[in-house]
Parts: C-alpha cells; sequence; structure tokens
C-alpha cells in the first residue's frame, strides 16, 4: 500500500502540471476519484440547484460510492497517466 500511496501523491503533484486542461467530464472524474481515495465515500447533503458546480461534483463522487481507496488510487493513477500522453 506504501508504493501506491507514493504513485497516487506523484500522480496528484502530475495532475497539476498537465499540458493541457482536461475537458470538465474528465476533471469531474479526476474530482471524484481523488475524493474517494482520501475521504471515502460521499457524505452530506447534495447542493441545490444554485451551486451547480458543487451539485456535479458531489454526482460525480456519489457515483462511485463503494469503490475500494486503493481501487480509487490506482484509477486515479492510471487516467492522471493517460492524460500525460
Amino acid at each position: 500500500m506504501a508504493d501506491l500511496q507514493a504513485s497516487f501523491e506523484a500522480a496528484v503533484a502530475a495532475s497539476k502540471t498537465l499540458g493541457e486542461r482536461p475537458d470538465n467530464q474528465t476533471l469531474l472524474q479526476l474530482y471524484a476519484l481523488y475524493k474517494q481515495a482520501t475521504a471515502g465515500d460521499a457524505e452530506g447533503k447534495r447542493p441545490g440547484f444554485g451551486d451547480m458546480v458543487g451539485r456535479a461534483k458531489h454526482d460525480a463522487w456519489a457515483a462511485i460510492k463503494g469503490t475500494a481507496v486503493a481501487d480509487a488510487m490506482q484509477r486515479y493513477i492510471d487516467l492522471v497517466n493517460s492524460l500525460k500522453g
């Protein structure tokens, strides 16, 4: 797990230095996987209609509820690596 954690942290750092900004759907996927890996399943109330970005983020995170932390980390790493091209 220590190797996976180190790879995950490296991917998080790499995600901030991508050559071009990913599309919104990919950004939501990155957000959801990051939150699942670091905080577990989505909790709390879904944001209201006035907060469309927060609502989209919450929905993306809630969609992967039940995903294991290690699996979320690996999927995040794989996604960032695919974006680095």
